[in-house]
């Protein structure tokens, strides 16, 4: 079982990242090594923290072990200032070295805000996984939606649904199951992991009654894969998959699109998702919320998200 602790990025300082960090360490301390990474002035007040130099030093620290990032300027809960833009990028890049190094044995980010980062520092991603993928050269991350109810994964992400049909592709869909497929196996220990992929259309296309795809080339893409040894079936009705009954008979759900994915899995356990980054050399987690920015700085924010990220980071990092 590794001990190398995971690493927190801040993420952005006016959000409840910093509060929701130190929410987790004080829940998760006797169970899962960790280290923050951010300047300790972004912190809650009344948050304990000690300074360490390395990864190392966390693991037998009594306080919130911090690796300090100093930043331009404080942080006004809710109100983010630009001159920390290009803090929260360093961090990440830092956090993802130490990772690569083993000093840390997973990453979990905090939210970012991408409009701040662009505005203030010419962030040249669409957000934090495409980031990830340029700092670590992984041709292609997927995005998992994982808790203990369910894991899903959409095919396509941030796209208007009229793009779905166009950018849906043979390729695409192809790939997005074997990066499941290996990532459920190297990185969830599961031996040999079970994957069912929902329908485009409704009733999977009925036939074509309903849409053609299915029929067309994704029955027949999932027949050839499953042929070639990848537990995969479908393609399902989506409307039929998410059931208890249903869940038993798979580990994870690939389907088409963000809200067929996302809205199942927010509805059965929507404190406790975490968002996972397939793809990449190294493991990323991250809660499956924003900002906040209006309840920053309030002690209001859930942990639940944070501290369920941290724990599976961890999880997977050890093979438990």
């Amino acid at each position: 079982m590794t001990t190398a602790p995971v690493a927190i990025c801040c993420g952005e300082p006016a959000g409840v990242g910093p509060e929701i960090a130190a929410k987790a360490w004080a829940a998760l301390r006797h169970d899962v090594p960790m280290i923050w990474i951010g300047d300790p002035r972004h912190l809650p007040g009344d948050t304990q923290w000690t300074e360490v130099a390395e990864c190392a030093d966390a693991v037998s620290t009594k306080a919130l072990p911090v690796l300090r990032h100093d930043f331009p300027a404080s942080a006004t809960p809710g109100h983010p200032n630009m001159e920390n833009a290009q803090g929260v990028i360093d961090v990440i890049a830092r956090g993802v070295d130490l990772v690569i190094s083993g000093e840390a044995s997973a990453l979990c980010t905090a939210p970012i805000h991408k409009k701040v980062l662009m505005d203030g520092a010419g962030f040249a991603y669409p957000g934090h996984t495409e980031y990830l993928a340029a700092l670590t050269q992984a041709p292609r991350p997927v995005m998992m939606l994982a808790s203990d109810a369910l894991r899903v994964v959409p095919t396509t992400i941030h796209i208007a649904l009229e793009d779905v049909r166009t950018t849906l592709t043979p390729d695409l869909l192809r790939e997005t199951i074997m990066i499941t497929a290996q990532s459920l196996r190297d990185q969830f220990h599961i031996l040999e992991p079970r994957i069912a992929v929902a329908g485009l259309n409704p009733h999977a296309g009925e036939g074509g009654a309903m849409g053609t795809q299915e029929v067309e080339w994704i029955t027949a893409l999932v027949a050839d894969m499953a042929a070639d040894g990848i537990n995969v079936t479908g393609p399902w009705p989506a409307d039929t998959m998410f059931h208890a009954v249903a869940r038993r008979r798979y580990d994870a759900a690939v389907c088409m699109y963000h809200d067929q994915a996302l809205i199942p899995i927010k509805t059965l356990d929507f404190d406790r998702g975490v968002n996972v980054t397939l793809g990449l050399p190294i493991i990323r987690t991250s809660p499956d919320h924003g900002t906040a920015f209006d309840i920053a700085g309030r002690d209001m924010a859930n942990p639940t998200s944070m501290i369920e990220a941290i724990k599976l980071a961890y999880q997977m990092a050890s093979g438990t």
